[in-house]
């Protein structure tokens, strides 16, 4: 089965933010040393939180389904604005309001190192 590709209907709103996390065995010794590692061979993981501010109810819905479709689990492509490619992500964390036809999305998404879907 084929990874899918997030295309949201609109790009999310300006404020995208990226916040990498980086595993590293650390060894402490005497007088302040230490001795980092990286754990594995991605050691780096991308995190990046998108915000869509101003969506009609149907985009909205359209890219909260396509979340739950994914489960939190299954990874799936997708290209932030000024990356240079698309890398393979995961989202458990996403949330959804609605104010008087205006609907917001915001969406925690990690960067997937599994091998398959």
């Amino acid at each position: 089965m084929p990874i899918p590709t997030f295309a949201p209907p609109v790009g999310p709103s300006p404020g995208t933010s990226h916040k990498p996390t980086v595993n590293l065995w650390e060894a402490d010794f005497g007088d302040g040393y230490s001795q980092p590692t990286p754990k594995g061979l991605n050691h780096i993981r991308r995190a990046t939180s998108l915000k869509w501010a101003a969506l009609t109810y149907g985009q909205m819905r359209e890219i909260v389904e396509f979340f739950e479709r994914m489960g939190g689990n299954r990874p799936f492509y997708f290209q932030p604005y000024g990356e240079e490619c698309a890398r393979k992500w995961t989202c458990k964390d996403w949330s959804s309001t609605a104010d008087n036809g205006v609907c917001v999305v915001t969406a925690e998404l990690s960067e997937s190192f599994a091998l398959a879907v």
